[in-house]
């Protein structure tokens, strides 16, 4: 009997996975050493030719040796918020074996076999505001709030941000924190080293008088100055957008699209209040994945639909855990439908006691729409409890 594949070998995405699925790259991995390459090397530059030149001019107490020391502690501490951003599981939606049972009342068997496919959006509360999700065809499911399929990955993400290339990853909702503090920490380098190499060069021009001087003893502090010059306006001007969407509670996905992309103008229903905005990036606990990579997949007897058709079904090892936070997000989800139920159950009484005798009688299906939509989503939240 063959063993059992793990849920990263049989992985639908475009991820790249090692040790043992324990860590998760996005396909465009390698561009991640481009990244390492170039914090890397100027900072071993800097060292070599300003900082240990400076703890020498320096002769007495430790204000060279602490220049050079905070310099590659920070790096460190850089590398390490890098390497977190990149490996680690952005938000992904855990993908459907199947198209969603019975949503808003919408037979998905009988899509399956007539070729008829989902509704492509249905609508949910949130901050007491309507959001319309879309269904996303390639995952078989109605995408969270807030939530996008990245092309790049072939995943839907949670909180989608946008692809960075530079990091090779998907950000969204679990390491967009990361990213933020990637961003301004590289950015907070590129000014210290600047800073550094310039008072360095003034020391030099104090010594040998002029500037040409001082430029031909140390050309590196030159160089390294208009690296981090030109490095600057990129993660610093990086710093200062995101520092503005987390202050409007806003993804780069969502700015994008509002500021003209598609002509969006819609409210923000997730903003509330910029001290809010800001407690949640930074202080709020980081959920963990939804994904069990390193789990086994176990495949299912196929599934019958209502005219004989199967629908093979793949179950994913989770663990508990993971499986009550799925039950807990379709209880929320529920109580979201019932409360659009119960509008359009009014709507609908409404449209039924305004028609006069000369309109055309109303079908039992409309009925059936207006006021069996609580009954369908209870049958379905029994069904997927007992089988979990």
């Amino acid at each position: 009997m063959a063993k059992p594949k793990k849920v990263y070998q049989s992985w639908k995405g475009n991820n790249k996975f090692l040790f043992d699925g324990r860590l998760i790259f996005g396909p465009d991995a390698k561009s991640l050493i481009v990244t390492f390459t170039l914090i890397v090397v100027p900072i071993v530059l800097f060292c070599v030719f300003v900082a240990s030149n400076l703890a020498r001019e320096f002769t007495t107490g430790t204000t060279g040796y602490a220049i050079l020391v905070l310099a590659i502690v920070f790096t460190i501490y850089v590398l390490i918020l890098l390497f977190s951003t990149s490996t680690k599981d952005p938000g992904i939606v855990p993908r459907n074996s199947h198209p969603p049972e019975d949503v808003l009342g919408y037979d998905s068997s009988a899509s399956i076999e007539v070729g008829k496919p989902l509704p492509r959006t249905k609508e949910i509360l949130v901050n007491g505001l309507p959001v319309r999700v879309k269904y996303c065809e390639t995952c078989m499911l109605y995408r969270p709030p807030r939530c996008s399929h990245c092309s790049v990955c072939n995943n839907c993400v949670e909180r989608f941000d946008h692809h960075c290339p530079w990091v090779g990853q998907c950000i969204g909702k679990r390491n967009y924190r990361c990213f933020f503090l990637f961003v301004s920490s590289t950015a907070l380098l590129c000014v210290y080293v600047f800073s550094v190499s310039a008072y360095y060069l003034k020391l030099l021009v104090d010594d040998y008088g002029t500037v040409w001087k001082a430029i031909k003893v140390s050309p590196a502090s030159v160089a390294l100055m208009a690296y981090c010059f030109v490095s600057l306006w990129f993660v610093g001007g990086l710093t200062g957008f995101h520092l503005y969407l987390i202050s409007r509670n806003q993804t780069t996905y969502e700015n994008f699209r509002q500021r003209g992309l598609r002509g969006d103008n819609r409210i923000n229903v997730y903003y509330r209040g910029c001290m809010n905005s800001f407690l949640e990036v930074f202080c709020s606990k980081i959920e963990p994945s939804k994904n069990n990579f390193r789990g086994y997949v176990h495949e299912e007897a196929p599934k019958m639909t209502s005219k004989g058709g199967n629908i093979h079904v793949t179950d994913v090892d989770t663990s508990d855990d993971d499986r009550r936070v799925k039950v807990e997000d379709d209880l929320e989800i529920g109580d979201d439908l019932m409360k659009i139920s119960q509008r359009r159950n009014s709507q609908d009484i409404g449209d039924i006691r305004g028609r006069g005798s000369d309109r055309s009688p109303i079908s039992r299906s409309e009925l059936d729409f207006g006021f069996g939509l609580e009954s369908q989503f209870s049958s379905r939240s029994e069904s997927r409890h007992s089988e979990w």
